[in-house]
Protein backbone atom coordinates (compact mmCIF):
# COMPACT_ATOMS: atom_id res chain seq x y z
CA UNK A 1 0.00 0.00 0.00
CA UNK A 2 1.24 3.19 -0.88
CA UNK A 3 0.87 6.83 0.32
CA UNK A 4 -1.39 9.37 -1.71
CA UNK A 5 0.18 13.06 -1.07
CA UNK A 6 -2.32 15.64 0.19
CA UNK A 7 0.35 18.36 0.44
CA UNK A 8 3.94 19.16 0.17
CA UNK A 9 6.41 22.21 0.51
CA UNK A 10 9.98 22.49 0.33
CA UNK A 11 11.28 23.39 3.88
CA UNK A 12 14.99 24.18 4.97
CA UNK A 13 16.28 22.24 2.29
CA UNK A 14 13.64 19.11 2.94
CA UNK A 15 10.55 18.56 2.34
CA UNK A 16 7.20 18.95 4.48
CA UNK A 17 4.68 16.21 3.33
CA UNK A 18 1.25 15.53 4.63
CA UNK A 19 0.02 11.56 3.26
CA UNK A 20 -3.18 9.99 3.99
CA UNK A 21 -3.69 6.12 3.41
CA UNK A 22 -6.15 3.84 4.15
CA UNK A 23 -5.39 1.94 7.46
CA UNK A 24 -6.52 -1.59 8.25
CA UNK A 25 -6.14 -1.27 11.89
CA UNK A 26 -8.38 1.79 12.32
CA UNK A 27 -10.67 0.84 9.48
CA UNK A 28 -10.58 4.80 8.41
CA UNK A 29 -8.50 7.05 6.49
CA UNK A 30 -5.35 8.03 8.56
CA UNK A 31 -2.97 10.91 7.80
CA UNK A 32 0.12 12.06 9.10
CA UNK A 33 2.80 14.77 8.09
CA UNK A 34 6.12 13.54 7.03
CA UNK A 35 9.38 15.82 6.85
CA UNK A 36 12.12 14.59 5.19
CA UNK A 37 15.77 16.17 5.05
CA UNK A 38 17.88 16.88 2.61
CA UNK A 39 20.32 14.38 3.51
CA UNK A 40 17.32 11.38 2.50
CA UNK A 41 18.41 12.28 -1.48
CA UNK A 42 21.81 10.44 -0.68
CA UNK A 43 20.87 7.40 1.83
CA UNK A 44 17.79 6.40 4.32
CA UNK A 45 18.29 8.82 7.44
CA UNK A 46 17.42 7.91 10.93
CA UNK A 47 13.39 8.65 11.77
CA UNK A 48 11.98 10.48 15.04
CA UNK A 49 8.41 10.14 15.82
CA UNK A 50 6.41 13.17 17.40
CA UNK A 51 2.91 11.46 19.09
CA UNK A 52 0.55 14.56 19.88
CA UNK A 53 -2.03 15.08 22.93
CA UNK A 54 -5.56 15.58 22.59
CA UNK A 55 -7.32 17.78 20.45
CA UNK A 56 -4.26 17.67 18.15
CA UNK A 57 -4.25 16.27 14.41
CA UNK A 58 -1.13 15.96 12.28
CA UNK A 59 -0.80 19.41 11.86
CA UNK A 60 -0.22 20.71 15.74
CA UNK A 61 3.28 19.89 15.75
CA UNK A 62 4.35 20.34 11.67
CA UNK A 63 3.00 24.03 12.15
CA UNK A 64 3.95 25.06 15.47
CA UNK A 65 6.92 23.58 16.82
CA UNK A 66 9.40 24.96 14.38
CA UNK A 67 11.41 21.69 14.20
CA UNK A 68 12.44 21.24 10.66
CA UNK A 69 14.96 23.55 11.07
CA UNK A 70 17.08 21.24 13.23
CA UNK A 71 15.91 18.17 11.59
CA UNK A 72 17.22 19.41 8.67
CA UNK A 73 20.78 20.30 9.97
CA UNK A 74 20.66 16.53 11.80
CA UNK A 75 19.30 14.62 8.71
CA UNK A 76 15.97 13.48 10.95
CA UNK A 77 12.60 12.35 9.47
CA UNK A 78 10.49 13.15 11.53
CA UNK A 79 6.51 11.58 11.35
CA UNK A 80 3.99 13.39 13.25
CA UNK A 81 0.77 10.85 13.14
CA UNK A 82 -3.03 11.38 13.62
CA UNK A 83 -4.18 11.48 17.51
CA UNK A 84 -7.33 9.33 16.64
CA UNK A 85 -9.01 7.71 13.81
CA UNK A 86 -11.71 10.03 12.21
CA UNK A 87 -13.84 9.85 9.49
CA UNK A 88 -18.13 8.77 9.03
CA UNK A 89 -18.88 6.07 11.08
CA UNK A 90 -16.16 6.71 13.79
CA UNK A 91 -17.85 7.12 17.10
CA UNK A 92 -17.06 10.16 19.21
CA UNK A 93 -17.78 11.17 22.94
CA UNK A 94 -21.37 11.54 23.62
CA UNK A 95 -21.26 14.72 25.44
CA UNK A 96 -18.61 16.04 23.26
CA UNK A 97 -16.00 16.23 25.60
CA UNK A 98 -12.50 17.37 24.16
CA UNK A 99 -10.95 14.16 26.48
CA UNK A 100 -11.80 10.97 24.73
CA UNK A 101 -13.35 10.19 21.45
CA UNK A 102 -12.07 12.09 18.56
CA UNK A 103 -8.81 13.54 19.10
CA UNK A 104 -8.25 11.31 21.67
CA UNK A 105 -7.34 7.84 20.96
CA UNK A 106 -4.85 7.69 23.92
CA UNK A 107 -2.21 5.30 22.10
CA UNK A 108 -4.69 2.16 23.02
CA UNK A 109 -6.68 -0.74 21.39
CA UNK A 110 -9.81 -0.31 22.60
CA UNK A 111 -12.07 -3.51 23.63
CA UNK A 112 -14.85 -1.81 24.19
CA UNK A 113 -18.09 -0.88 22.04
CA UNK A 114 -18.47 0.70 20.66
CA UNK A 115 -15.13 2.07 20.06
CA UNK A 116 -13.07 -1.57 19.55
CA UNK A 117 -13.64 -1.08 15.59
CA UNK A 118 -11.68 2.18 15.08
CA UNK A 119 -9.57 3.09 17.91
CA UNK A 120 -6.56 0.85 17.35
CA UNK A 121 -3.80 3.32 17.43
CA UNK A 122 -1.67 1.41 19.93
CA UNK A 123 -1.49 -1.10 16.58
CA UNK A 124 -1.45 1.10 14.22
CA UNK A 125 1.65 3.17 15.80
CA UNK A 126 2.88 -0.10 16.69
CA UNK A 127 2.63 -2.29 13.55
CA UNK A 128 0.97 -0.53 10.26
CA UNK A 129 2.43 2.80 10.06
CA UNK A 130 6.08 1.47 10.65
CA UNK A 131 5.61 -1.07 7.96
CA UNK A 132 4.28 1.45 5.48
CA UNK A 133 7.24 4.00 6.35
CA UNK A 134 9.45 1.30 5.51
CA UNK A 135 8.21 0.34 1.81
CA UNK A 136 6.97 4.07 0.82
CA UNK A 137 10.21 6.36 2.42
CA UNK A 138 13.80 6.57 2.51
CA UNK A 139 13.53 5.86 6.31
CA UNK A 140 16.24 4.10 8.21
CA UNK A 141 14.22 1.97 10.58
CA UNK A 142 17.31 0.59 12.47
CA UNK A 143 17.60 3.97 13.56
CA UNK A 144 14.35 5.22 15.42
CA UNK A 145 13.62 7.44 18.41
CA UNK A 146 10.13 8.31 19.69
CA UNK A 147 8.87 11.81 21.59
CA UNK A 148 5.46 13.26 22.26
CA UNK A 149 3.43 15.77 24.34
CA UNK A 150 0.76 15.25 27.13
CA UNK A 151 -1.05 12.11 26.08
CA UNK A 152 1.56 11.90 23.24
CA UNK A 153 4.21 11.85 25.68
CA UNK A 154 1.83 8.71 27.43
CA UNK A 155 2.20 7.34 24.09
CA UNK A 156 5.99 7.62 23.37
CA UNK A 157 6.53 6.46 26.88
CA UNK A 158 4.17 3.03 26.54
CA UNK A 159 5.22 2.38 23.19
CA UNK A 160 8.81 2.55 23.81
CA UNK A 161 8.48 0.79 27.11
CA UNK A 162 6.65 -2.46 25.30
CA UNK A 163 9.31 -2.08 22.16
CA UNK A 164 12.60 -1.45 23.82
CA UNK A 165 14.76 -3.07 20.55
CA UNK A 166 12.89 -0.58 18.37
CA UNK A 167 13.72 3.15 20.01
CA UNK A 168 17.17 4.01 20.22
CA UNK A 169 15.86 7.34 21.78
CA UNK A 170 12.92 7.82 24.26
CA UNK A 171 11.85 11.10 25.71
CA UNK A 172 8.94 13.58 26.49
CA UNK A 173 7.48 17.00 26.50
CA UNK A 174 4.75 17.33 29.78
CA UNK A 175 3.55 13.92 29.60
CA UNK A 176 0.90 11.75 31.34
CA UNK A 177 3.06 9.73 33.51
CA UNK A 178 0.48 7.74 35.28
CA UNK A 179 -2.51 7.61 33.61
CA UNK A 180 -3.77 5.05 35.89
CA UNK A 181 -3.66 7.91 38.62
CA UNK A 182 -5.41 11.20 36.99
CA UNK A 183 -8.82 12.03 35.75
CA UNK A 184 -8.01 12.03 32.00
CA UNK A 185 -6.34 8.46 32.17
CA UNK A 186 -9.18 7.07 33.90
CA UNK A 187 -11.66 8.45 31.66
CA UNK A 188 -9.68 6.79 28.65
CA UNK A 189 -8.98 3.45 30.19
CA UNK A 190 -12.12 2.62 31.61
CA UNK A 191 -14.29 4.05 28.39
CA UNK A 192 -11.59 2.36 25.91
CA UNK A 193 -10.55 -0.93 27.91
CA UNK A 194 -12.68 -1.55 30.67
CA UNK A 195 -12.98 -1.50 34.25
CA UNK A 196 -10.12 -4.16 35.08
CA UNK A 197 -8.04 -1.89 36.23
CA UNK A 198 -5.34 -4.76 35.98
CA UNK A 199 -5.76 -4.39 31.85
CA UNK A 200 -4.43 -0.35 32.30
CA UNK A 201 -1.23 -1.17 33.30
CA UNK A 202 0.41 -1.90 29.87
CA UNK A 203 -0.71 1.97 29.39
CA UNK A 204 0.54 2.95 32.57
CA UNK A 205 4.84 3.92 32.19
CA UNK A 206 4.90 3.98 36.01
CA UNK A 207 3.38 0.41 36.10
CA UNK A 208 5.75 -0.39 32.87
CA UNK A 209 8.62 0.31 34.23
CA UNK A 210 7.61 -1.13 37.79
CA UNK A 211 6.88 -4.31 35.83
CA UNK A 212 10.21 -4.31 34.49
CA UNK A 213 10.37 -2.65 31.79
CA UNK A 214 13.62 -0.45 30.65
CA UNK A 215 14.98 2.11 28.47
CA UNK A 216 18.76 2.97 28.53
CA UNK A 217 18.13 6.63 29.52
CA UNK A 218 14.89 8.96 29.04
CA UNK A 219 14.78 12.80 28.76
CA UNK A 220 11.18 14.53 30.13
CA UNK A 221 10.56 18.22 29.82
CA UNK A 222 7.71 19.75 32.27
CA UNK A 223 6.99 23.43 32.57
CA UNK A 224 6.47 24.31 35.89
CA UNK A 225 3.62 26.44 34.79
CA UNK A 226 1.77 23.74 33.80
CA UNK A 227 -1.68 24.07 34.48
CA UNK A 228 -1.80 20.37 34.16
CA UNK A 229 0.93 19.64 36.04
CA UNK A 230 -0.62 18.69 39.65
CA UNK A 231 -3.83 16.98 38.47
CA UNK A 232 -2.66 15.54 35.28
CA UNK A 233 0.77 14.94 34.86
CA UNK A 234 2.08 14.00 37.89
CA UNK A 235 5.83 13.79 37.01
CA UNK A 236 6.79 12.97 40.30
CA UNK A 237 5.31 9.56 39.88
CA UNK A 238 7.46 8.68 37.08
CA UNK A 239 10.40 10.38 38.75
CA UNK A 240 9.78 7.95 41.61
CA UNK A 241 9.16 4.97 39.56
CA UNK A 242 12.30 5.50 37.75
CA UNK A 243 14.36 6.03 40.94
CA UNK A 244 12.80 3.02 42.72
CA UNK A 245 14.06 0.58 39.35
CA UNK A 246 17.21 2.11 38.77
CA UNK A 247 16.26 3.20 35.13
CA UNK A 248 17.90 6.29 34.04
CA UNK A 249 16.18 9.25 33.51
CA UNK A 250 16.62 12.97 33.14
CA UNK A 251 13.54 15.04 34.52
CA UNK A 252 13.71 19.25 33.82
CA UNK A 253 11.88 21.30 35.05
CA UNK A 254 11.57 24.56 33.00
CA UNK A 255 10.88 27.36 35.16
CA UNK A 256 7.18 29.46 34.07
CA UNK A 257 6.42 27.15 31.11
CA UNK A 258 3.29 26.21 30.50
CA UNK A 259 1.56 23.04 28.63
CA UNK A 260 1.70 24.69 25.36
CA UNK A 261 3.49 25.07 21.87
CA UNK A 262 5.12 27.90 23.01
CA UNK A 263 7.16 25.41 25.01
CA UNK A 264 7.65 22.38 22.78
CA UNK A 265 9.12 25.00 20.52
CA UNK A 266 11.43 26.33 23.11
CA UNK A 267 12.77 22.58 23.87
CA UNK A 268 12.37 21.06 20.52
CA UNK A 269 15.99 21.54 19.23
CA UNK A 270 17.17 19.98 22.57
CA UNK A 271 15.06 16.91 22.14
CA UNK A 272 16.22 16.28 18.58
CA UNK A 273 19.77 16.70 19.25
CA UNK A 274 19.48 14.62 22.05
CA UNK A 275 17.73 11.74 19.72
CA UNK A 276 20.37 12.29 16.81
CA UNK A 277 23.69 11.81 19.49
CA UNK A 278 21.76 8.13 20.05
CA UNK A 279 21.23 7.34 16.40
CA UNK A 280 24.29 8.23 15.19
CA UNK A 281 23.04 11.07 13.24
Amino acid sequence: MSFETVSQARCFGGTQFVYRHASRETNTPMRLAVFVPPQAERAKVPVVWFLSGLTCTEENFTVKAGAQRAASELGLMLIAPDTSPRGEGVPDDPEGAYDFGLGAGFYVDAVEAPWAKHYRMRSYIERELPDLIAENLPADMSRQGITGHSMGGHGALTIALRNPDRFKAVSAFAPIASPLNCPWGEKALSGYIGSDRSAWRDYDACALIEGGARLPDLLVDQGTADSFLDSQLKPQLLEEACARAGQPLTLRRQEGYDHSYFFIASFIEDHLRWHARRLGA
